[in-house]
């Protein structure tokens, strides 16, 4: 009988891998850090096989430092930084450019047009989201317009789209499917219908055949391939959840009654709000989103978003250097008696 559960979260600055039993105590666990990439001002990219690599990585440690039979492990479950935007060929599994992540900023221009096209009720009323170049929508449209020949391509469905779990499932699975969580957050997802809106892919250029399948959070979505290098030993073992990072988290806290929220502390910092069976309207611009389905019931989430908490100590660090480790900025951030408003 297979005795642990490997968990998968792919984030924004590491991937992790984690081994839990069957009382969810966790056996052993492994992290990689990746490069950021920042080509201009308020720029981010990621290398799609720096994510794929690192995550794969993180696997083989995890497993060897619980010195873990891979016949022991039941099914594996992912997690993943949200609206990170990916592009592959279907043929060769090569991306055709850099993961855009959900931090970039470079779509902001092409969202304001859409508002001034007066579309912020269409999108808001079917998606639940803000017109915002935080969604993967705006980003998926750049690749297409400013990658010579992707447009042509994705639309003789030859280049797949998908966000990281979609990008980890089928590079383990060779199926191209989405989360209904992850599928909420790209600005082309109807919310009340789980489905892709048509229409919105047309308002936005985005080609209907190079979406992934939309699926519930918790089934079998295929198994792992044989011949990956390092993880030989897992061919056959299921990828059977995934959902995005956030509402994981909401999940993970047991916020499963209506009224019940978390707050996480990340890369960004998020609060998000179990609110039922339907989705709920915000009157003071937070999101609303499929928190999950399990078992054929939907559930929604309001969230709250701040882009940068983790990131901003990173860059205090790593670009910045004002500080050489992480803790060093309590350290600096006592040295003076208030933060001047």
């Amino acid at each position: 009988m297979a005795r642990y559960v490997l968990a998968l979260d792919q984030g924004t600055t590491s991937s992790r891998a984690i081994i839990f039993d069957k009382k969810g105590n966790i056996v052993c666990k492994a992290q990689n850090e990746f490069e950021q990439i920042y080509p201009k001002s308020g720029w981010v990219e990621h290398d799609p096989m720096a994510i794929l690599y690192s995550q794969l990585q993180a696997v083989i440690a995890c497993i060897a430092a619980g010195e873990i039979d891979p016949s022991d492990i039941a099914g594996i479950g992912i997690t993943n930084q949200r609206e990170t935007t990916i592009l592959w060929d279907k043929a060769t599994g090569k991306p055709v450019y850099n993961a855009i992540v959900w931090q970039c900023r470079r779509t902001a221009e092409l969202c304001e047009e859409l508002k001034h096209r007066g579309l912020e009720e269409r999108i808001r009323s079917a998606t639940g989201l803000l017109i915002d170049a935080y969604f993967s929508g705006s980003k998926i449209r750049w690749i297409l317009d400013n990658v010579p020949g992707v447009r042509r391509r994705a639309e003789r469905g030859e280049i797949l789209f998908g966000t990281v779990e979609s990008w980890l499932i089928w590079r383990l699975t060779g199926v191209h499917v989405t989360d209904y969580a992850n599928a909420s957050r790209t600005m082309l997802f109807d919310i009340h219908r789980l489905c892709w809106d048509e229409e919105l892919c047309g308002i936005l250029g985005v080609p209907t055949a190079m979406l992934p399948t939309p699926v519930p959070n918790s089934m079998i979505y295929g198994t792992v391939q044989p011949g990956i290098p390092g993880l030989e030993a897992l061919a056959g073992v299921p990828v059977c959840g995934a959902a995005g990072d956030q509402q994981s988290a909401l999940f993970g806290q047991t916020c499963f009654a209506p009224g019940e929220a978390k707050n996480t502390y990340g890369t960004g910092c998020f609060t998000l709000m179990n609110v039922g069976d339907k989705p709920v309207r915000s009157r003071a611009g937070l999101l609303t989103s499929v928190a999950w389905q399990v078992n054929g019931k939907t559930t929604y989430a309001l969230e709250g978003s701040v882009f940068n908490g983790g990131s901003t100590i990173q860059w205090l660090r790593d670009e910045l250097g004002i500080i050489s480790s992480a803790p060093e900025i309590d350290v600096l951030a006592a040295t003076v008696p208030d933060s001047g408003g």
